[in-house]
């Protein structure tokens, strides 16, 4: 899977020798530009087969790389997922299940970002790469659980996000449609009046393009946050008007569907709890993809200046997101849930001269931080527990894992060709969920109480036990 929507890498000039931050002659150094929205399914991306949500922007960049099409997070949530890329650590080795900087965890080693400063990069950040709060801190413009020594630079973007002027409409907890529209981490959808630079992506589009005209002429690594479609649904009016919400198509609903699932795979935000009516559901749709249309369209922007700047042919792209997004699957919304909805991201990876491809093979975020380094000539530290993907992007069909690993906080995902096993708690005592991807790709049917099926769930078992011990066995407790 390609990630797009979130990691763009640029790449510049003449090699850097890790060792030294010297030019290095022998190798050609890529600039990196580092794209991820926040709370993106893959399934809203045109790119990725959506014949609504139109992304055109993003589109064009999947034409001209790899799009993966099995790409997941390490944590279903922001902290835990943006820990784990920028640290490349799995959640259970860092222990960061929550919404702090992995800093303490890492003590003095090197991130992704910082790996690349010591190379001798520009490493700069445009608002939320590592974790920063939605939208309080974008209210607020602060760092968030920001990484300092990471960057070279660092620029927040400050917007009003649910305070700003249009019309507006709290959809959670909303049964009568009294209640006026509020902040917070809930559903609220906004129809802004003004322009882009109104809000914050608008305002982090307009600073990534500065910089790139800014710092062409030497070797940068370049990471744009975009904090859209995460909520509240914030957008320019026009973005809405594409998006009537009486057309919004709802997934299926199947009756007894949480019969056969845990009550600790029951998603935190469901059309229940948040009473939502039916049109409320649509109107959280139209809203999700107007903010998608919006952030799209900042992509572009940071595109189209990359071109003008004559870096194309120099400049590594990466866009994805930092997990999925429930739309109303299993009458489940936003993230958290590992079911497939909300586990797998997109993920799209441009390299200057490989051809464009479509890769189905299994990869993790955090295989970015080996991945990139080894493209732009760096050492790899053996220390990381991300795995070089490089060779995908001249074979496709290239594997380097047989499974992806994903957690919640709550239990832990096993991915594999044909079967996803979700178990809760490490014993699995709180519930144990598996479905046969191949026949029921949609996951309606918990297999794992089938007597036919205790083969598959006991060897599952096994080989989630086996991969956290293999990932607590880090260095992290060494200096």
């Amino acid at each position: 899977m390609r990630l797009l929507a979130g990691l763009v890498l640029v790449c510049l000039g003449a090699g850097v020798n890790p060792a030294h931050g010297q030019p290095n002659e022998a190798k050609p150094a890529y600039n990196v530009l580092f794209i991820i929205s926040d709370d993106l399914t893959a399934t809203a991306l045109s790119c990725y087969g959506n014949t609504v949500c139109e992304t055109p922007n993003i589109d064009r960049l999947a034409a001209r790389g790899t799009r993966f099409t099995r790409a997941y997070c390490q944590g279903t949530y922001c902290g835990p997922s943006r820990a784990s890329l920028m640290s490349g650590y799995y959640p259970h080795a860092t222990g960061v299940l929550g919404y702090i900087s992995p800093r303490k965890a890492i003590g003095d080693r090197a991130t992704w970002a910082q790996h690349f400063r010591n190379a001798g990069y520009r490493t700069t950040r445009v608002s939320k790469i590592f974790h920063m709060g939605v939208p309080g801190g974008i209210e607020k413009g602060d760092d968030g659980a920001d990484d300092p020594r990471s960057w070279t630079e660092r620029f927040n973007s400050q917007g009003p996000e649910w305070k700003a002027p249009g019309v507006g409409e709290t959809l959670e907890g909303n049964p009568d449609g009294k209640k006026p529209v509020k902040g917070g981490n809930t559903f609220v959808v906004v129809e802004a009046e003004g322009d882009d630079l109104v809000h914050s992506d608008g305002k982090t589009a307009a600073k990534a393009c500065e910089l790139i005209r800014q710092h062409k002429d030497e070797p940068f690594f370049l990471a744009v946050g975009f904090v859209r479609p995460h909520v509240p649904f914030v957008a320019p009016k026009p973005d809405y008007a594409a998006f009537p919400f009486e057309q919004m198509m709802l997934p299926e609903k199947v009756a007894g569907d949480w019969d056969d699932i845990p009550k600790a795979g029951i998603n935190y935000k469901t059309s229940e709890n948040m009473q939502m009516n039916v049109v409320r559901q649509r109107k959280a749709v139209a809203g999700y993809f107007a903010s998608v249309a919006f952030m799209d369209r900042q992509v572009g922007k940071v595109m189209t200046a990359l071109n003008a700047a004559g870096l194309d042919d120099r400049t590594i792209v990466i866009f994805t997101s930092d997990h999925g997004y429930h739309l109303g699957e299993h009458d489940f919304w936003a993230k958290v849930s590992l079911h497939e909805e909300s586990a797998l991201v997109p993920l799209i990876i441009h390299v200057p001269g490989k051809q464009p491809a479509v890769c189905e093979s299994f990869t993790e975020l955090l295989d970015l931080y080996p991945t990139i380094s080894s493209l732009c000539g760096l050492e790899v530290p053996d220390r990381l527990q991300g795995l070089d993907i490089s060779p995908m992007l001249d074979d496709p069909s290239h594997q380097v894992r047989d499974a992806a690993f994903c957690v919640n906080g709550r239990g832990f995902l096993v991915r594999e060709d044909k079967w996803a096993f979700i178990q809760y708690g490490e014993d699995g005592a709180k519930g144990v969920e598996l479905f046969d991807m191949v026949a029921d790709p949609k996951q309606y049917t918990n297999l794992a109480k089938s007597a036919q099926h205790q083969g598959t769930v006991e060897r599952l078992q096994r080989k989630l036990a086996d991969k956290l011990q293999e990932v607590r066995n880090n260095d992290l407790g060494r200096s």
